[in-house]
């Protein structure tokens, strides 16, 4: 629902955020999808299953980590496309725009699968049974093999080294500008005419900051235990601990704050955009509106039947001109 209120752009939002905005609810479909449903849901209960072959396997892995990496980028990309419409007004007018927006984030898709290609030749099968390839097993020179570490640098270096020092800075940078304009606008407003107790811009402003913390915030809160778990990984010589462990525990707890942040900005959406909320009410709304529509057509034509019948049944059959006096002409 949320793609598809987007996609109509009668939320307020300029077209280049709603591009972003819009992209970021389908990696986060995407990972809701395959790496919640499918694989942390469908493959407990239903562990022989076609999608244990090899491929499926391997295949499904290679759109997780696209589809987390490319949530993870689109929700930098918003932070800073807010940043430039609100701090570089020169830059706005050639970045901000649509097509800028379209083409930046086609280039990250890409490069985002791209990427991720040596995921396919991460896995070897359990076994072979009928000449088909069955469970997904890591290699055996994922760990010490230089070319698999220098790729784990760089997907740790994408997802999430790089994102959140730069989510952090870009909004340092944003809510300090805000601050420092609002503060220059209410100067000059206490020594102007008054022209009425409440700013349009000045809670343009507000609802901006609150839009950009809320989505880019919660999204760091969320994402922050399984970064600096992993870096514990990387850093540190942590032994392999039973599944009944509180390091395993740990491990579950940090994911499934990951993956809730899918979720976060969906209902972000809802508690800050006045226009979204009513889109949304409007998609609800709909069905039941045409619903009462055709029960009321079947109604009122009912009703013309009805009173047709009825006068046929008093006035006898006629024919030509006097028919019409029935309503038959209407029926």
């Amino acid at each position: 629902m949320a793609i598809v209120v987007l996609s109509r752009g009668r939320c307020g939002l300029s077209k280049g955020i709603t591009c972003y905005m819009i992209t970021m609810a389908i990696a986060d479909l995407l990972v809701c999808i395959f790496n919640v449903t499918l694989v942390g849901i469908f493959f407990d209960h239903f562990p022989y299953s076609f999608l244990m072959s090899t491929s499926v396997c391997s295949f499904m892995s290679f759109v997780q980590v696209s589809s987390v990496q490319l949530s993870v980028w689109s929700t930098t990309l918003f932070t800073l496309d807010l940043f430039v419409a609100i701090c570089c007004p020169k830059l706005k007018l050639k970045y901000c725009t649509r097509r800028t927006a379209t083409v930046i984030l086609a280039a990250v898709s890409v490069l985002s699968f791209v990427m991720n290609i040596p995921v396919f030749f991460r896995y070897e099968p359990y076994s072979v049974v009928a000449n088909v390839q069955w469970g997904c097993r890591t290699v055996k020179g994922y760990v010490s093999s230089p070319a698999w570490i220098a790729y784990k640098w760089v997907a740790n270096l994408s997802v999430p080294l790089l994102p959140f020092p730069l989510l952090l800075l870009l909004n340092i940078l944003t809510v300090r500008h805000i601050l420092v304009a609002s503060n220059s606008r209410r100067v000059l407003k206490a020594h102007g005419p008054v022209e009425g107790s409440s700013d349009p811009v000045l809670k343009s402003r507000r609802t901006t900051i609150i839009l950009l913390f809320t989505v880019s915030g919660s999204f760091m809160v969320l994402w922050m235990p399984i970064v600096i778990l992993d870096l514990l990984f990387d850093f540190t010589e942590i032994p392999t601990l039973e599944d009944d462990s509180s390091l395993r525990l740990t491990m579950r707890i940090t994911l499934l704050m990951m993956y809730s942040s899918t979720c976060t900005n969906t209902c972000i959406y809802i508690l800050t955009q006045r226009r979204f909320r009513e889109q949304i009410l409007n998609m609800v709304k709909y069905p039941f509106i045409l619903l009462f529509k055709f029960l009321k057509n079947v109604e009122a034509n009912g009703q013309q039947w009805a009173e047709f019948f009825t006068c046929r049944a008093v006035n006898g059959p006629r024919s030509g001109h006097e028919a019409n006096k029935c309503g038959s002409g209407a029926v």
